[in-house]
């Protein structure tokens, strides 16, 4: 993770065509501006990931890839040793 400090109307650029600027400061919370082209799509953290769970529980058990369980359908069958 890349950390920098900047100052109120100070920004970033990321891949030369998207701008985050510091907007204001107002005790803990910072007011941000993101330019980017209509067809990046910006999202708050917290809803991505409330839209991935959400989606994860729609799929049920055993369907994310992040999930520990493993993927096992009931007629997997094991390779025959011999």
């Amino acid at each position: 993770m890349l950390i920098l400090t900047r100052k109120i109307d100070q920004g970033i650029v990321i891949s030369g065509n998207i701008i985050v600027r510091v907007l204001g400061v107002d005790r803990d919370r910072v007011k941000i501006g993101i330019d980017a082209p209509k067809d990046v799509i910006v999202l708050r953290q917290e809803l991505l990931e409330r839209d991935q769970r959400a989606e994860a529980e729609q799929k049920g058990p055993g369907t994310n890839e992040n999930d520990p369980a493993p993927f096992v359908t009931e007629h997997e069958e094991t390779p025959a040793t011999g």
